[in-house]
């Protein structure tokens, strides 16, 4: 049985706009929605035991965050540039690569990429995973092998707007 938690990173801001888009850094909202993901994430039991995040900065810092949160090294962090806007196939690849020994992964990324594998994983779960959104399911397989559909069991899906 493997863990795949992916995590929209949280609200970015689009008030200096001589940065780039992968150069853009959260703004207040993300600055206090990623750290109450992350408590929700450690709430809800999840512990990864690997964290891939895209090189953007609003990916990194919410990873960042998110990391302190679950007190999960920030040194074993990784940042993988394929990871920044990725498309499914993308995400699958990044996921499919990993050393099975990793039973528990979790990628911090962008949409559209992250709600077209939420779906791809639990068909019709979203429409649009929020920012600081978490989607994380139990895949039953001894491996990451993840290109043909994988049967899986929905552990969470939550936001910081769910509940407020």
């Amino acid at each position: 049985m493997k863990t795949l938690t992916l995590v929209r990173h949280a609200k970015s801001s689009w008030e200096d706009s001589s940065l780039s888009d992968r150069e853009r850094p959260l703004n207040r909202r993300g600055e206090r929605d990623a750290p109450e993901i992350g408590r929700r994430i450690g709430g809800h039991g999840i512990r990864p035991s690997l964290i891939i995040s895209s090189p953007a900065v609003r990916a990194w810092e919410t990873a960042r965050i998110i990391a302190r949160e679950i007190n999960y090294p920030i040194e074993f962090l990784q940042r993988e540039n394929t990871l920044y806007l990725a498309s499914l196939d993308t995400l699958l690849d990044t996921v499919v690569a990993q050393d099975e020994g990793f039973n528990n992964l979790m990628l911090v990324g962008h949409n559209p990429g992250l709600t077209e594998f939420a779906n791809f994983l639990v068909p019709g779960i979203c429409d649009n995973l929020p920012t600081a959104g978490i989607f994380s399911v139990e895949v039953e397989s001894d491996d990451w092998s993840l290109y043909t559909r994988p049967v899986t069991r929905l552990a969470v899906y939550d936001y910081p707007k769910l509940n407020a």
